[in-house]
């Protein structure tokens, strides 16, 4: 008897379109569950992943989220199921649908697929600072369609998936947090040379964002038309602030020239003129 009434309960009709469509209390239920299943499942598998002691952030983000995305269209494939839908006629329909539209919504479909594929082949990773067409910025998270980035003036952007898959990026830290970087000066002729070199040396290596290994060096590179050129290179670990490293740098370096009466010069134009007497 008991069993016949719970039957009859989960019998009972919440929704009926022309007898088409019947939602049964059994129905819900069943789609509670679907989503309940598929919630728990989506947390248990990233708090796994994330505790994970082999994978960096990045790759871990990029995992959990192809993850997520699977169980979203498995879930979605069973809740048409649940609901009696015939899940070949809605291929079927989907494929027409893609045929129509496809023309048209080229450029966002690229942008799925280059998501999909930053997701798996993690060339691109959640915390990486990229360099894309000038502009510097850091990975902040990668969606299926964009990636959110933070730029240097603290400003955050949406950039499509597709300008990340086809055009030239450099990444800073694919490998290695670490970067060089190199600051120019130029100095007078009359200057010494192996003072200058030593002066421009301890101005980088006294800041404390330079690296003391690899340990910074200075190259004479040119003979300019008005100074001798000098580059002092240096690595950082914070590239993502690295001008600040660097304008600070320039700041210790002038204020050792001056300490030292080592000139900067500056051109100098010599203007001739003839003055006509009658």
């Amino acid at each position: 008897m008991e069993k016949r009434t719970l039957k009859e309960f989960l019998d009972i009709s919440i929704l009926n379109i022309e007898s088409k469509f019947n939602l049964t209390v059994s129905i819900v239920i069943e789609l509670l569950i679907l989503f309940a299943v598929s919630w728990l499942l989506i947390f248990i598998i990233k708090k796994a992943i994330y505790k994970s002691k082999r994978l960096d952030i990045g790759k871990k983000f990029s995992l959990s989220n192809l993850i997520k995305y699977a169980i979203y269209i498995i879930s979605f494939a069973i809740f048409l199921s649940i609901l009696g839908t015939d899940l070949k006629f809605v291929l079927a329909g989907s494929a027409a649908l893609l045929v129509g539209i496809g023309l048209g919504l080229q450029n966002l479909f690229s942008d799925f697929v280059s998501g999909i594929i930053i997701l798996m082949d993690s060339s691109i990773k959640v915390g990486d600072i990229l360099d894309v067409d000038g502009l510097i910025c850091k990975v902040e998270k990668i969606n299926i369609r964009t990636t959110l980035v933070l730029t240097r003036d603290d400003k955050f952007i949406l950039l499509p998936n597709t300008l990340l898959t086809k055009n030239k990026i450099v990444n800073w830290t694919h490998t290695d947090n670490k970067s060089r970087f190199d600051v120019k000066v130029g100095v007078a002729y009359s200057s010494d040379l192996d003072l200058t070199m030593k002066v421009i040396k301890e101005a980088c290596k006294e800041h404390k964002g330079v690296l003391k290994d690899p340990e910074p060096f200075v190259r004479l590179t040119d003979f300019g038309s008005y100074s001798l050129e000098f580059v002092v290179y240096f690595w950082v670990d914070n590239v993502y602030r690295a001008e600040n490293v660097k304008s600070e740098v320039r700041i210790n370096i002038f204020k050792k020239f001056k300490q030292n009466n080592i000139t900067i010069p500056f051109p100098q134009h010599v203007l001739h003129t003839e003055k006509e007497w009658n």
